[in-house]
């Protein structure tokens, strides 16, 4: 299961309601942060989240809206040290030097940093973090310069174990159970041997989700995407300005719907809204293509989980329910 949290989801300069481009990715005890623009760090204690173990930073492109909010956080991990031993800071080569000399030449200048700070260069198809639930993949993206990226965050897939089988078959409860969970063969006391085969159900696919930022060109997008259970990328321009959004780099939400359908999507989220379109408009023109369309505010939290809807969480007190607009 994956969660997402969205701190900013605004097109190049903040409005009153959108703060610049953030958003946290919640995997089992990791903590992602995606891009980090102007404000992040406020917006993460508004948003409850906090700081601890908040140190996988993936950054999508090089551009100041998507990077300028780092000053500002890494100045309070390393005053504050709050739960931080360190900070892993991931992007292409081109974003690193720009993200080096605000954190070495502005922020700190010379002073002595009491946590490591980790500046890691990543290329296409690098694996960012993997355990045995699941795998962070770097993939490329075209936009305005180059090391441009999106993420893929992939669950393992699973197999269910079936525990009336194991019982029929004389697998006795305790440690024989998870060797099977695990893949391993067992022998049981009277010589049988019971494989993972024999108590395990079909494979069920991990959740997937998508998160990719400014880009350009979805034809690159369509292997990286392709039956995805949520998808996150930007919609910064509607279907009139098309020709704009062609020259600079950026997607109508029309562009990001079709995507989405020709990759057999389950769910679209759209960020990144620009200051002079209205949700309702960005929702309207997505939904014409792919229905299953939502329009992301600053502090949404939606839950991808396995072969379940995509789920929005409530405010406090309620029960969970499937994404909504209202």
């Amino acid at each position: 299961m994956f969660e997402v949290i969205f701190l900013g989801t605004s097109a190049s300069a903040p409005s009153i309601q959108r703060g610049l481009p953030a958003l946290i990715v919640l995997a089992n005890e990791y903590r992602f942060l995606v891009d980090c623009g102007e404000g992040t760090q406020r917006q993460i204690l508004k948003s409850g989240i906090g700081f601890r173990r908040l140190n996988h930073i993936l950054l999508t492109h090089s551009h100041l809206d998507h990077i300028l909010g780092l000053g500002g956080l890494v100045s309070t991990f390393i005053r504050w040290e709050e739960g931080i031993e360190g900070i892993n800071i991931y992007g292409g080569m081109a974003t690193l030097e720009r993200v080096h000399d605000l954190i070495f030449n502005i922020v700190v200048r010379g002073a002595p940093v009491p946590i490591p700070i980790n500046l890691i260069p990543i290329e296409a198809g690098d694996v960012i973090v993997e355990d045995k639930h699941m795998k962070v993949t770097a993939v490329p993206v075209i936009h305005r310069g180059p090391g441009c990226f999106g993420f893929v965050f992939q669950q393992h897939d699973h197999r269910q174990f079936n525990p009336e089988k194991a019982t029929e078959l004389g697998v006795p409860n305790g440690p024989e159970r998870a060797l099977l969970v695990k893949g391993e063969n067992i022998t049981l006391a009277d010589g049988r041997v019971i494989t993972p085969n024999d108590v395990l159900g079909e494979v069920v696919p991990g959740a997937k989700l998508v998160v990719i930022g400014d880009v350009g060109d979805t034809e690159s997008l369509r292997p990286y995407v392709k039956d995805a259970d949520c998808l996150v990328i930007e919609a910064t321009y509607l279907e009139e300005e098309r020709w704009m959004a062609g020259e600079v780099g950026h997607l109508t939400a029309i562009q990001a719907a079709e995507l989405a359908k020709a990759a057999n999507v389950k769910t679209l989220i759209l960020t990144h809204i620009s200051r002079r379109n209205h949700d309702h408009d960005v929702r309207q023109e997505a939904r014409s293509v792919f229905s299953s369309t939502y329009v992301a505010r600053d502090f949404d939290h939606y839950v991808i989980a396995r072969a379940k809807p995509v789920q929005k969480l409530p405010p406090p007190n309620r029960r969970p329910e499937k994404v909504e607009d209202k």
